[in-house]
């Protein structure tokens, strides 16, 4: 049952926001997966610009959530 004020498209929102803060750690969660040094970019072994770029990735993704948040 939905809460009060919410409607049903709202409430069906929520769970792809989930989904999207759940990418960040899934993708990080198994070093194993891109523990290897190539292929590099500009020197930098995989390992370490794909951390990186997630770090980037996280923060947009962050943004896209707040902005569905408080558009409510």
């Amino acid at each position: 049952m939905s809460e009060p004020g919410r409607t049903s498209t709202e409430t069906k929102k929520i769970p792809w926001m989930w989904v999207l803060l759940a990418l960040p750690y899934l993708a990080l969660c198994f070093p194993s997966l891109y523990a290897r040094a190539t292929p590099e970019l500009l020197g930098f072994p995989f390992f370490y610009w794909y951390q990186f770029a997630w770090v980037v990735a996280t923060s947009i993704l962050l943004w896209i959530v707040y902005r569905k948040i408080k558009d409510k």
